[in-house]
C-alpha cells in the first residue's frame, strides 16, 4: 500500500479550476518531485494536502487513513509535515526554540505544572531540549542553538524550517522549492540533507522545485502539473525525456 494515495482532487476559486483531477501515490521510503511552470498549481496542491484548502473533489488518504477535508493540525498529527516557498520561521525566537515548536504535537504540558513550575514541566522541557538538540545535531545548526533565527544565513534559515518540519515527527515531508534563493554550493549541501534524513529517519520526502539540477540528482519519481492538470507521471528520466514535458516546461532551462 502507498504512503500517499490521491486520487481526483480538485478545487476551483471564483470558476477557475486551479487543480483539476490530480492524482498521485506515493511508496514509503520515495524521495519523490512535484514539478511544472509557474502557476501550475503545485503550491495550491501542498494546500490541499496540508488541509489549507478543503477540496471540491476528491480523496487523499495518508498510509491509508483518509484524510480529506481535515483541519492543518489534524493532518500534522496524522503525519504530514511541510516547509514553505517563503521561509516561514519565528525569527524572534532562537534556533533551538523554532525546533522546540514543532515538537508539541508529541510533548504538552500540564496548565498546572506549567504556572507553578513543577518537576514534571521541567521534565518535559528537559526531554524537548534534548530532542532538539538531535535534530540540530543533524542539520548541523547545534552550534547555532541559541542565535536567533533572523540571524542565521539564509541558507542555514532553510535547514532550520526543515528541521522544525521534522521535529513533528512526520511520516511524509512536503518541501515546498527548498533550494529556492540558494547558491550552488547550498544546493549540493542541501541535496545531502535531504538524502540525509529520507536515509536516516526512513522518511518519505515530496518536493516541488524548479531546480532541475536538484529534481535530477535526487528525485526517483515525478509528477508534472501543467495549468492545474497531471501531464506526465513516472521515473524521473523517463519524464524528463518526454518531448510533451520539454515543450511545456523545461525547454532551454535543462
Amino acid at each position: 500500500m502507498a504512503l500517499l494515495d490521491v486520487e481526483n482532487l480538485s478545487i476551483s476559486f471564483g470558476g477557475l479550476r486551479a487543480v483539476n483531477d490530480f492524482e498521485i501515490h506515493i511508496e514509503k521510503g520515495q524521495l519523490y518531485g512535484l514539478i511544472g511552470p509557474n502557476g501550475a498549481g503545485k503550491t495550491t496542491a501542498f494546500n490541499l494536502l496540508t488541509g489549507v484548502y478543503k477540496p471540491n473533489e476528491g480523496i487523499i488518504r495518508l498510509d491509508g487513513q483518509d484524510i480529506t477535508g481535515k483541519k492543518t493540525i489534524e493532518i500534522s498529527k496524522a503525519g504530514i509535515a511541510r516547509t514553505f516557498q517563503n521561509i516561514r520561521l519565528f525569527k524572534g525566537m532562537s534556533v533551538l526554540d523554532n525546533v522546540k515548536s514543532g515538537l508539541h504535537n508529541k510533548y504538552m504540558y500540564k496548565t498546572i505544572a506549567s504556572i507553578l513550575r513543577l518537576p514534571s514541566y521541567y521534565r518535559v522541557e528537559k526531554e524537548m531540549n534534548e530532542k532538539a538538540m538531535e535534530l540540530l545535531t543533524v542539520f548541523d545548526l547545534d552550534g547555532e542553538a541559541n542565535t536567533l533565527a533572523c540571524n542565521l544565513p539564509y541558507g542555514k534559515q532553510r535547514k532550520l524550517e526543515i528541521a522544525r518540519a521534522m521535529a513533528t515527527d512526520p511520516k511524509l515531508l512536503l518541501l515546498d522549492e527548498p533550494a529556492a534563493g540558494m547558491n550552488p554550493n547550498e544546493t549540493k549541501e542541501l541535496m545531502e540533507t535531504i538524502r540525509l534524513i529520507r536515509d536516516r529517519f526512513d522518511i518519505t520526502i515530496l518536493l516541488i522545485e524548479h531546480d532541475m539540477k536538484l529534481v535530477k540528482g535526487i528525485c526517483e519519481e515525478l509528477t508534472v502539473l501543467n495549468f492545474g492538470s497531471v501531464l506526465a507521471q513516472g521515473k524521473t528520466a523517463d519524464v524528463l525525456s518526454d518531448p510533451e514535458v520539454i515543450k511545456a516546461y523545461i525547454g532551454e532551462d535543462d
